[in-house]
């Protein structure tokens, strides 16, 4: 066989579409009984598809270890395409040329981080039930590999909440505006009412992601003036900074919305950046395909709405709101 030559075409007619389904379900409850109730199907008729699926692709895609199943490396491998791939079906066959919020059953999954869930998750959750009573909304975090594949992960799911400066040439719009703080212990003796240049470049510190490829604007920019933060300490989200620096030398950067949150004694307080940072403008990203989706425009709208009345932050201070 010519290691060259180009694979055949799948022949999407030769296939039963129900077989994503019990391939979803099997991947997540990675056992036949639990799949078939997921499903509401008999063990038997699971089986049958497990079989058929184990043809298809050459491989057990569930094994057994002990008393348990686990899921071999390709099937490890098939979890996000399946579930980008049952929810890319379901847009297909749920498009209509009106959309109805109240009697929708649609689920609509966004991808967030911490930060936004927590600064626009709740209006917006409250806005939805409102709107779209028997609608759900799925809020996901994003993965560094969302972002650097966004045009491809965002064909299986409704939006990317995400910051300018990741994403480009996909559509978008513009949400709210935030600014940068300097996160510091309340008993950091080391920094006064104020914190410097000096002492962002030798106290150590807390940062986010902290890869070539996932990062903070506004460290970035703090590069530019020629430092380099001193990462300590490294996590995956925000959320758990203010109790990594409480009680510490460390210090982070951190939205101003976020730190409007912090509650009162926790030991943490926050300062103006001492260098010019530019705002943050959180948008909602998405894929050209749903630029004319009537359910997706009527979510775009309601994200824009719920976004309008969001109290403003002062640039002038470490996180205070304004109403």
């Amino acid at each position: 066989m010519d290691e060259d030559a180009a694979p055949r075409p799948l022949r999407l007619a030769n296939l039963d579409l129900n077989l994503l389904l019990s391939l979803r379900a099997l991947l997540a409850e990675r056992n036949v009984t639990r799949a078939a109730a997921a499903l509401g199907l008999s063990q038997p008729a699971v089986s049958a598809a497990l079989a058929r699926l184990r043809r298809h692709f050459g491989d057990e895609l569930l094994v057994r270890v002990g008393n348990r199943y686990e899921l071999t490396p390709l099937a490890a491998g098939l979890v996000d395409r399946v579930q980008g791939a049952v929810a890319g079906v379901e847009r297909v066959f749920s498009a209509a040329p009106d959309f109805d919020a109240t009697d929708s059953t649609r689920e609509f999954t966004l991808l967030v981080s911490d930060y936004a869930t927590s600064v626009l998750g709740p209006p917006l959750a409250a806005a939805f039930a409102r709107s779209a009573p028997n609608a759900r909304l799925r809020l996901c975090p994003h993965r560094p590999e969302d972002v650097t594949g966004a045009a491809e992960r965002l064909r299986g799911v409704d939006g990317l909440l995400l910051p300018h400066g990741f994403v480009d040439d996909l559509p978008f719009i513009d949400l709210y505006e935030d600014h940068w703080v300097v996160l510091v212990a309340t008993a950091n003796e080391r920094v006064g009412a104020e914190i410097t240049l000096d002492d962002l470049a030798t106290l150590p510190w807390v940062t986010v992601y902290h890869r070539p490829t996932a990062f903070t604007p506004a460290a970035q920019q703090l590069r530019a003036h020629g430092i380099e933060p001193r990462a300590q300490v490294v996590v995956e989200s925000f959320l758990p900074i203010p109790d990594l620096v409480a009680g510490t030398d460390r210090v982070a950067l951190v939205q101003a919305r976020l730190a409007a949150r912090l509650r009162p004694g926790g030991g943490v307080r926050a300062l103006p950046c001492p260098f010019t940072v530019t705002p943050l403008v959180e948008a909602m990203w998405w894929h050209p395909t749903y630029d004319t989706d009537a359910a997706h425009r009527w979510l775009r709208g309601l994200i824009t709405e719920v976004s309008a009345v969001l109290p403003t932050i002062s640039a002038t201070d470490g996180g205070s709101q304004e109403e």
